[in-house]
């Protein structure tokens, strides 16, 4: 009988239980912490965007002031000259939609303004709703 060396069994273990090979622990952690950097960057860049839209606005108020009439004033805040498209809804009772209004605030306008809007409508509104504007850039309301 001829008898191995030592370390000839050993590499005859290390092939049969797998053991000696490189790991690929490192190229894992790697590649996790590249997505993860690549997410957050992400996420940093989604956050600092949607925080500064280019135009915003709220609803001051609004009257029923007949049953095809209802008035709504708004206040629109643009941070550049930019033309804007804002959407009011006047809404029934049963919150279906009884009347639309789009108004269009041009670019040479001034950027911060309350704005009047007489929306007409099918039947007795309820409420008048803001949806939001937009601009050519954010189709997004806000």
């Amino acid at each position: 009988m001829t008898e191995s060396s030592p370390s000839s069994s050993t590499a005859d273990l290390d092939a049969r239980y797998g053991r000696g090979r490189r790991s690929r622990r490192p190229l894992i952690i790697g590649v996790v912490a590249v997505m993860a950097a690549a997410g957050l960057a992400w996420l940093a860049w989604a956050a600092i965007v949607g925080s500064n839209p280019p135009v915003t606005s709220r609803l001051l108020g609004f009257e029923v002031t007949s049953a095809t009439t209802a008035k709504a004033t708004i206040q629109v805040d643009r941070t550049k000259s930019v033309e804007a498209n804002c959407r009011l809804q006047a809404k029934s009772a049963d919150f279906s939609i009884v009347g639309e209004l789009t108004l269009t605030i041009p670019a040479d306008s001034p950027r911060h303004q309350t704005l009047p809007a007489t929306l007409k409508t099918q039947r007795s509104a309820t409420s008048v709703v803001l949806i939001g504007c937009t601009t050519a850039d954010s189709h997004r309301p806000h």
